[in-house]
């Protein structure tokens, strides 16, 4: 069992940080899905991409 990766995003509405899990099951190079804000609750749709040569994941967003 693989547990989730924390990450962290900021709102492309309201550019406030949020809290966001990486399930690496779900692939590790690239995963994207839509992630409400929690403070304006603006659907972000988010976009994770290993970065191979920093080894993590790098986080996008942006409004739906």
């Amino acid at each position: 069992m693989t547990l989730p990766i924390q990450s962290s995003f900021q709102c492309a509405g309201c550019g406030e940080w949020n809290d966001a899990d990486i399930d690496e099951s779900a692939g590790r190079r690239r995963q994207s899905y839509v992630q409400d804000c929690q403070v304006c609750c603006q659907p972000n749709v988010l976009e994770f991409r290993w970065d191979s040569e920093s080894r993590r994941f790098r986080v996008s967003a942006e409004i739906e």
